[in-house]
């Protein structure tokens, strides 16, 4: 009776792709002029990164004047409410985030984020969230982060699995309807 061999086979697990990182270059107040203005040679210039097309598109322009007006009623929101997501280490600018302000009285900052339609899908959500969390963290005035998301976008309400956040509430916004609200504290215990 021959005995059989056994043969070892090494499953290895399909590859997976690497979790993305982001870094955030401001965009003042003049980046922003020269975007409403069409202007993108003049914005990728100021900034030093490839601001891409969608940086035009009426998608994201609102924002733009949203942040302008809210920058000229009181130029604390500068340094706080819009910077470009660029992807470490390509070098590519995948969207946009900041807080819809520096922290309020009670220390709550409210994060604000989107991604360029040719990157979705890819965790650069995910990676921004991340990012505005540790900003929120550095800041000792920060002591809570919301987010406000409308009940029917899936994408953003998968964003922010697993972050920490809690449903406290909804509210509704003029612009946005109905909205859910999350919460969970700047920094960790």
């Amino acid at each position: 009776m021959k005995c059989a061999r056994a043969r070892h086979v090494m499953i290895s697990a399909m590859p997976q792709q690497p979790t993305p990182s982001v870094r955030f270059v401001p965009l003042p107040p003049h980046v922003l002029e020269a975007l409403l203005a069409g202007d993108l040679v003049a914005a990728r210039t100021a900034t030093g990164v490839p601001l891409s097309e969608w940086f035009l598109s009426d998608e994201i322009t609102w924002l733009w004047r949203m942040r302008l007006d809210q920058i000229a009623a009181d130029p604390r929101f500068a340094d706080w409410i819009v910077r470009a997501a660029v992807s470490v280490p390509d070098g590519v600018v995948i969207g946009a985030a900041g807080f819809h302000g520096p922290p309020d009285e009670a220390g709550m900052v409210e994060i604000s984020y989107s991604t360029d339609p040719a990157y979705r899908r890819r965790g650069y959500a995910k990676a921004m969230v991340t990012e505005l969390l540790r900003w929120a963290a550095a800041e000792p005035s920060a002591v809570t982060v919301r987010a406000s998301i409308s009940p029917e976008n899936a994408a953003s309400l998968a964003s922010i699995a697993g972050f920490g956040f809690t449903h406290v509430g909804e509210q509704w916004d003029e612009e946005d309807g109905r909205e859910l609200l999350f919460e969970r504290p700047a920094r960790s215990t």
